[in-house]
């Protein structure tokens, strides 16, 4: 391996395994890694070392930040092969294996353990970076989070530690965890942040904001860290941000994209829980606009929330040529929205569909993942914006689970599409009732915002699922054919 000293090359065999992860960009070119800041971690284990390299692309002109943990081993780590990097040589000549940190228990162990004692790690070898462990207090019945993890402040036992798999943006490790007594305590879950950002992670601030509010609809979270690495594009050529964040798991529960794929699969009524899912997500809402920063939704800012959907209807339409028949048709959406009164403007979930939401039995619905996209400027991911954007979201996300399930069995095409109308009718009026907000007049903006869902939908399956085009396609469609909403006058 190379030294770790800031600015140093990391080696090609690292670089290789980085670019062939999910987490890692497509840059359409050969991968150069460089070190731009680094942290250490006592691994409580002989023969173990636990390091933390935050890396850039030297080719890379948008200098995306990933943080790159990795344990050192003399031995073989029994069954992580899957997670062996290299197998490297050391200055003393002896073999060293090279594994995906997440991976190794030594590394899931003292990073909760940095958590909960609301710790420090030590510097990398340049004395350049520290990442340090901030408990999260909610305000919750029952104490902090971390008197649940950590009961009278005896910290637990790691019983296991697994990498939750088919994630594509980070990492994260699942844990089972034991008191002094031998009995199990709450599960973890910790997510490693690979893309990094300068300032807060939104996953972080808005669902303990959440938290601290007394929200029910989101995981009880435990701690995170934070840590400095060097970005020329940064204030001072210092960024700091989030790298990880523990919240309390919740195992053997659904997301409801499955949920509802077995509903529509079965054509079971599904209104009852669409219904309530809307509840759920308007009282998030109210939450959100009480608890953090709001704002009124001004002309320059309305028209800079439309020039960016004309913006991405442009680029869709460059992308997918048989758009372009809908070019006026979709300015006209968009020249409707911009005729009626906003809400005011304020924090969302930002990328709120069905996969991001669990059904908890005894508890309801739980909303997930509030960090947005995570390769979009952080700024776009933390400023206000307009909750129907959410709403419509999850409309489309009901839409979506139609057109999957008559994708395999065309024969049901219409039945199912009426399926997903009654529960986009039934999420609507649970949401309007619990946020007192009625469509009304706002409807153009309700389907501005479906539509720039769509657009996006339509990019995303050109360029990775192009055989799934039908859906989001026969979704514009009926979008822009339906009987246009009223709109006040102007002027």
């Amino acid at each position: 391996m190379t030294a770790n000293v800031l600015g140093s090359a990391v080696s090609a065999e690292v670089s290789s395994w980085a670019a062939r992860q999910r987490w890692f960009s497509d840059t359409g070119h050969p991968v150069a890694l460089s070190r731009v800041g680094g942290w250490t971690l006592p691994s409580g284990e002989p023969g173990v070392l636990i390091r933390t390299d935050c890396v850039v692309d030297a080719g890379d002109p948008r200098r995306t930040v990933y943080q790159l943990p990795v344990t050192e081993r003399e031995v073989a780590l029994p069954g992580g092969e899957a997670a062996l990097i290299t197998i490297s040589t050391g200055a003393d000549g002896r073999q060293r294996f090279v594994y995906d940190a997440p991976a190794d228990p030594a590394y899931a162990r003292a990073l909760l353990l940095l958590i909960l004692r609301r710790g420090t790690s030590g510097p990398g070898a340049d004395g350049f970076s520290v990442a340090e462990g901030e408990t999260l207090s909610n305000g919750l019945a029952g104490g902090e989070p971390a008197d649940r993890v950590a009961p009278g402040g005896v910290e637990p036992t790691v019983v296991s530690s697994q990498v939750l798999r088919g994630e594509q943006s980070n990492t994260s490790i699942i844990y089972e965890l034991a008191g002094p007594d031998g009995r199990n305590l709450t599960p973890v879950i910790c997510k490693v942040f690979r893309a990094l950002h300068h300032g807060d992670n939104p996953d972080v601030t808005v669902q303990s904001a959440l938290a601290r509010a007394g929200s029910r609809f989101v995981p009880v979270p435990v701690g995170c860290v934070v840590g400095d690495w060097a970005d020329a594009r940064a204030p001072d050529g210092t960024a700091r941000g989030h790298l990880a964040f523990a919240q309390e798991f919740l195992p053997g529960v659904e997301d409801a994209w499955r949920v509802v794929l077995g509903a529509a699969g079965r054509n079971e009524d599904f209104t009852a829980r669409a219904r309530s899912l809307g509840v759920a997500t308007a009282a998030v809402h109210a939450d959100l606009a009480d608890a953090m920063p709001t704002a009124e939704p001004t002309p320059e800012v309305v028209g800079a929330v439309l020039d960016g959907l004309r913006a991405r209807a442009r680029r869709a339409i460059a992308e997918v040529p048989a758009l372009d028949r809908y070019a006026p048709a979709i300015d006209a959406v968009f020249t409707a929205a911009a005729q009626v009164s906003w809400p005011r403007l304020q924090r969302i979930h930002g990328d709120l569909h069905l996969g991001q939401v669990l059904l908890v039995p005894g508890r309801g619905w739980v909303l997930v993942d509030f960090e947005g996209e995570p390769l979009s400027p952080l700024e776009d991911r933390t400023r206000v914006d307009v909750p129907w954007r959410d709403v419509a979201g999850m409309l489309r996300s009901f839409s979506y689970a139609a057109g999957t399930v008559a994708r395999e069995a065309p024969e049901r095409t219409d039945a199912v599409a009426g399926w997903a109308q009654a529960c986009r009718r039934a999420f609507l009026a649970g949401y309007s009732e619990r946020s007192g907000r009625s469509l009304g007049e706002q409807r153009p903006l309700l389907d501005a915002f479906e539509l720039d869902k769509a657009l996006y939908e339509v990019v995303y399956e050109k360029l990775n699922r192009p055989d799934w085009l039908p859906i989001p396609l026969e979704a514009i469609d009926a979008l822009l054919s339906q009987e246009p909403a009223p709109v006040r006058e102007s002027g």
